[in-house]
């Protein structure tokens, strides 16, 4: 029941954004790709300049599945940076550890993902790590703990169970899926990343 409520949830979250969360939300949206009520299928008005770029940052939001407070950490974090904030922002990112445990194949989505962190079953270069938003660094293996492998979860991504609804593997990590292991050979280039966003609306957001 509280699985079924979750999805409904996602799939709600998922229609206000224009975006598909989950491989659930993407079927839910494909039977119903607008919103309930007999109002779901009335045009809409268009969106103030404010409105387009508060959806776009919470698009990139939902697609990580972070807090505003981490959101805003890291695009100050990517505005110090060098380069275009923008790109900095959504390579930065992508460097958490949930995030890369999901490209990897290890996980369905990025809210399992997470749990997959903080339950203790990822290590990093042989040391557990608990904190989804660990920053991965360029050269770093990640792979799952040796009394976790057996698990149902685990021999079902070993079997390439989750690669039908995730987007290929990422130039810039090496996956031996059925080892359950991944290393992040390189910082992700924006052009890379596998996530819908627009990420100049997000960055006129914040420095508005």
């Amino acid at each position: 029941m509280a699985n079924n409520t979750r999805a409904r949830r996602t799939a709600r979250l998922s229609r206000a954004l224009g975006i598909a969360l989950t491989p659930k939300a993407a079927k839910y949206m494909e039977r119903r790709p607008y919103g309930p009520g007999e109002h779901g299928r009335a045009r809409k008005k268009q969106d103030s300049d404010y409105a387009v770029r508060l959806r776009e940052k919470q698009r990139l939001r939902a697609q990580y599945g972070i807090r505003e407070a981490q959101m805003t950490r890291a695009f100050e974090e990517a505005r110090r940076t060098k380069g275009l904030t923008g790109e900095n922002l959504i390579e930065l990112l992508e460097m958490r550890l949930d995030a890369l445990v999901l490209r990897a194949g290890f996980a369905r989505t990025i809210a399992q993902a997470r749990q997959l962190v903080v339950h203790r079953h990822i290590l990093v270069d042989g040391a557990r790590v608990d904190r989804p938003s660990f920053r991965v660094g360029e050269g770093q293996l990640i792979h799952v703990h040796n009394r976790s492998e057996t698990m149902a979860p685990f021999q079902v991504a070993a079997a390439g169970a989750h690669r039908d609804v995730l987007p290929m593997v990422p130039a810039y990590l090496d996956v031996k899926l059925d080892a359950l292991q991944a290393r992040l050979v390189r910082r992700p280039k924006r052009s890379e990343i596998p996530v819908t966003c627009e990420e100049q609306l997000v960055v006129e957001f914040y420095a508005r």
